[in-house]
């Protein structure tokens, strides 16, 4: 039965593991979360649950489907909403409340989140060039991202680098390993980093095995 939770990510520090070694973790505070939906394979055409995280202060700006969709449920409205796939045989069901006690030290667990956005970023920063030579007699451009294409073959290549929008892409982290859990504090310890910015929205799922 695959199992995720949703979280926030609190930034990293570093613990001894039980071997005693030093270990890069990044702390993320998970759940509790609340399955709001079910969706069957008979009704749905799969399997799978949507999940609730936090609360929201803006409840009255939500649409009317959505507000709906929460009354059905009984449940509050909340600020993260996401759906996750599981086998056809599990035990979810609407209101069940999923916390970190699902995980355990030595899970192995994959994690999505939005990298850091950058804005407007320049080719060196977002793909990496090199940039021209900057030394005495150069008419150049240190940082031009040099030809395009406009005169041979007389039009912009598609897919060439170029300058624009760079971050805040959905990244997944595959096969990370769970160094401790909190239940208390509903803190989930994973080795590694994760993408994102401090304070931002994951999702932690177990690997399937």
């Amino acid at each position: 039965m695959s199992c995720a939770i949703i979280g926030k990510k609190l930034g990293m520090t570093q613990i001894f593991d039980h071997r005693g070694y030093l270990v890069p973790v990044t702390v993320v505070q998970a759940g509790p979360c609340t399955v709001v939906q079910r969706k069957t394979k008979e009704n749905d055409g799969y399997s799978a649950i949507q999940i609730g995280y936090g609360k929201t202060g803006r409840s009255k700006r939500n649409s009317k489907p959505l507000k709906g969709h929460y009354q059905a449920a009984g449940i509050d409205p909340t600020r993260i909403l996401k759906e996750v796939r599981i086998a056809e045989d599990s035990e979810y069901k609407v209101g069940d409340t999923i916390t970190v006690e699902r995980f355990k030290a030595s899970d192995r667990v994959t994690v999505v989140g939005y990298t850091k956005g950058r804005g407007f970023a320049g080719v060196i920063k977002r793909h990496g060039f090199p940039g021209k030579d900057a030394g005495h007699g150069s008419h150049e451009y240190f940082r031009h991202g040099g030809s395009i294409g406009c005169r041979t073959p007389k039009h912009t290549i598609k897919g060439m680098r170029m300058p624009g929008r760079m971050g805040t892409n959905r990244v997944t982290t595959r096969n990370l390993r769970v160094i401790m859990i909190d239940p208390e504090k509903n803190l989930i310890l994973i080795q590694g980093a994760v993408p994102g910015w401090n304070n931002g929205f994951v999702m932690v799922q177990k690997t399937n095995e």
